[in-house]
């Protein structure tokens, strides 16, 4: 073994030492509730495919009649010959399905983020996130060269000191434009399962003259009269500066998406590297999207929407019968803690060999002794899924 290799042995050994040591696991079967691993076929609670619409006959049929019309792939980035059709029609949905005058679509979640961030942002200019931020943001927020701040999950008094911070150092710069002060949250968050106090996010950055950036990952076809977000829920539309979203959790597709004025758009086809040196995303998918977009906007959006919250409701009520008391909030995410890395990859496996698959959550997804099930449910769940996870639990338990 060369010096390399042997190198790398060492830091995986101390990884599967510290429970830490991840492994992709093959599945055999299309996104929905059962997961075929290994042979055998396992309920899963551990999707973001939340309304159930990734493996839907109309996103199927989108993504064909696409790939039929305009090929495998796009040819070239966007700004070069890729720009297809398909792209400007998604686009188009996007921001109306926002309220918004523009949007533009990434190939990732972690591109838009990546793109948007770095793009507006440079030394000198201020960034405050909360504590609890997905991953791609703290990494566009490192590579931005932004002044950085963190501030306590959710906490308001925390993040009107960290405005006072930056008001002062703003004053201090000069150069050829006033610096910037962006505050970064998602709506619901990925890991935990709570909601922003968005309303009281946008007061404080209206009144020490901030944007305001919210990822709408797990809320995007959940929340909202037109289902669109926790931004409409809130009736904030127009007073959140850039919204961000992924394509592939409720709408049922793939990629990423950055919603708000249309200068704002224009800025970043122009700036956003992760963009502009992107080929563009497969036709496939902005087709797919445009059909999940339209899928969340009709009556069978809104009778899925009823239904997962019932699932919810139900999939809370089995983890209190477990002993695992869920948080009060509405959402998709449910968390159940397990503290340390090694019960819960012994929780999960018990499971699975139950017939459930949920993975064990752990470092550097969540802090170091944070490791948790992260329990999800799609529409397409059944009252016997339910029952069935209850008895997986119950079994473990008595076990």
């Amino acid at each position: 073994m060369t010096d390399f290799n042997a190198q790398l042995a060492v830091e995986l050994a101390a990884l599967r030492k510290a429970d830490l040591l991840r492994e992709l696991r093959r599945v055999e079967s299309p996104a929905g509730t059962r997961a075929c691993l290994g042979g055998r076929e396992l309920l899963n609670f551990s999707s973001n495919d939340y309304l159930g619409l990734a493996n839907h006959p109309a996103l199927k049929e989108a993504a064909v009649c696409a790939a039929k019309k305009f090929g495998a792939g796009a040819g070239a980035s966007r700004l070069v010959c890729g720009s297809l059709a398909v792209h400007h029609e998604l686009e188009e949905a996007l921001a109306a399905f926002k309220g918004a005058e523009a949007a533009l679509t990434f190939s990732t979640g972690h591109a838009a983020a990546l793109g948007a961030i770095t793009a507006l942002l440079d030394r000198g200019d201020l960034l405050i996130l909360d504590k609890l931020v997905h991953a791609c943001i703290v990494d566009a927020a490192k590579l931005s060269g932004a002044k950085l701040r963190v501030f306590r999950h959710n906490d308001l008094n925390d993040l009107e000191a960290k405005l006072k911070w930056a008001a002062k150092q703003r004053s201090a710069v000069s150069g050829q434009r006033p610096a910037r002060t962006l505050i970064i949250t998602e709506s619901v968050f990925s890991m935990d399962g709570d909601l922003a106090p968005l309303r009281d996010l946008v007061e404080l950055k209206e009144r020490f003259g901030a944007w305001l950036m919210v990822d709408e990952a797990h809320a995007t076809g959940l929340f909202g009269k037109r289902r669109s977000g926790l931004v409409e829920e809130f009736g904030l539309t127009g007073r959140v500066e850039i919204q961000m979203a992924t394509l592939g959790k409720a709408v049922g597709a793939a990629g990423g998406a950055i919603s708000g004025s249309r200068n704002l758009i224009d800025l970043l086809v122009n700036r956003a590297r992760s963009f502009i040196f992107s080929t563009a995303p497969v036709p496939a998918a902005a087709a797919a999207a445009s059909a999940g977009l339209k899928v969340i906007e009709s009556s069978e959006g809104e009778a899925r929407r009823e239904r997962l919250w019932l699932l919810v409701e139900q999939l809370k009520r089995v983890l209190i019968e477990a002993s695992f008391p869920p948080p009060a909030v509405r959402a998709p995410i449910i968390p159940v803690a397990m503290g340390a890395e090694a019960r819960a990859m012994r929780f999960a496996e018990s499971l699975r060999k139950a017939g459930v698959f949920v993975p064990a959550i752990r470092y550097p997804t969540v802090a170091r002794g944070a490791a948790r099930l992260r329990f999800t449910v799609s529409a397409e769940h059944t009252a016997e899924d339910l029952a069935a996870l209850a008895k997986a639990l119950g079994g473990i338990a008595n076990g």
